[in-house]
């Protein structure tokens, strides 16, 4: 399973178009950035590609670190 942070679609747009929403969020993900559409669907590759079939049963978080971090308050 692919568990996703924020990744810039048109879903989230809202958020990475408004500078405050956008800068509060690059704040609280360890990378400093937002994911794209093109990082998830590289990992969903990855993970369809019949050389990797002996992983089963993860959970694969690609959030940039936003899982892991606490906000600075």
């Amino acid at each position: 399973m692919i568990s996703p942070g924020l990744i810039q679609t048109e879903l989230t747009r809202r958020i990475w178009e408004s500078p405050p929403a956008a800068t509060a969020s690059t704040k609280m993900h360890a990378l400093g950035r937002l994911g794209t559409p093109k990082q998830v669907s590289d990992l969903a590759a990855w993970l369809l590609d019949p050389e990797h079939d002996f992983m089963t049963g993860q959970v694969l978080g690609i959030d940039g670190g936003l899982g892991h971090v606490v906000p600075k308050r």
